[in-house]
């Protein structure tokens, strides 16, 4: 019997496997229902983004993932775990949509936040602080607090924390949407760049068809609420992908199929 290509997936070394996922939040208003059935296998070394319209389950998905809320049926593991498991061994960093930095501690005193409370020597600190420091281009700034960086280094320093301790997996919840599209562009290379040079296994949630496209291996395209996934597109894109590549058929085909995906998740309406 041949194997179903979510069987052949599963044996790609599966980070993230979600099956009849559900999650229902209680209201005063009665339930909601966030996610229905979502079904996704996410693989080693894989950049994975998801998109859908406001309130389609997108950053729902990604905080089950990382153990912040919790489902109401089916199941999810982390590296062959429960997601508590997965957080208690440190599987994973999180970027959320503010760069939530400390006004009053330096950008190296953020990054080293983490480690702190982890509880790694003072010397490993300031090895993990200085090496993240170079993988985020902000060698240099480490002395600098939050209020003199621009917003776009102020997000590549949040990046580097959730980097600090060197989990396997980066969840990144829309990092990007509040700059302006010029530092975007800018910030979408250096992910790339990042996530070749890291090896790591990537979540990201984004409202933008081109960034989506642009940055991934995998796109997942959610209807509105209830959050169901209406496709999953394996990116034929390069590896190297330079932000010209956005002119090219190939990457347009994609967009679109994105776009057409969209337009089915609202047949659920």
């Amino acid at each position: 019997m041949n194997a179903t290509a979510d069987d052949r997936a599963t044996m790609i070394d599966p980070v993230v496997v979600a099956r009849g996922l559900d999650l229902t939040f209680q209201t005063n208003d009665g339930p909601v229902e966030a996610l229905k059935d979502v079904n996704l296998t996410i693989n080693k070394g894989d950049f994975v983004s998801f998109i859908g319209p406001s309130g389609c389950g997108k950053t729902t998905f990604l905080r089950v993932m990382a153990a912040l809320e919790h489902p109401t049926g089916g199941t999810v593991s982390v590296n062959g775990m429960s997601p508590d498991e997965a957080r208690r061994n440190r599987a994973y960093g999180y970027v959320f949509q503010a760069a939530g930095l400390y006004p009053w501690r330096t950008i190296a005193g953020n990054i080293k936040l983490p480690l702190e409370i982890m509880g790694f020597a003072r010397s490993e600190q300031e090895h993990r602080v200085n090496k993240v420091l170079q993988l985020v281009d902000l060698e240099g700034f480490g002395k600098k607090f939050p209020w003199q960086l621009s917003g776009g280094m102020q997000q590549r320093a949040s990046i580097a924390r959730a980097l600090a301790f060197d989990a396997e997996i980066l969840l990144m919840d829309e990092p990007f949407g509040a700059l302006d599209e010029i530092v975007r562009d800018h910030l979408n290379e250096q992910l790339l760049a990042l996530w070749e040079r890291t090896e790591k296994t990537i979540g990201f949630v984004t409202h933008s068809i081109p960034e989506a496209v642009y940055l991934s291996t995998k796109i997942v395209v959610m209807s509105p609420r209830p959050g169901r996934i209406t496709d999953v597109i394996e990116s034929p894109l390069p590896k190297e992908r330079p932000l010209d590549i956005r002119d090219t058929p190939e990457f347009l085909a994609v967009a679109h199929r994105v776009r057409e995906g969209l337009r089915a998740g609202h047949a659920y309406d």
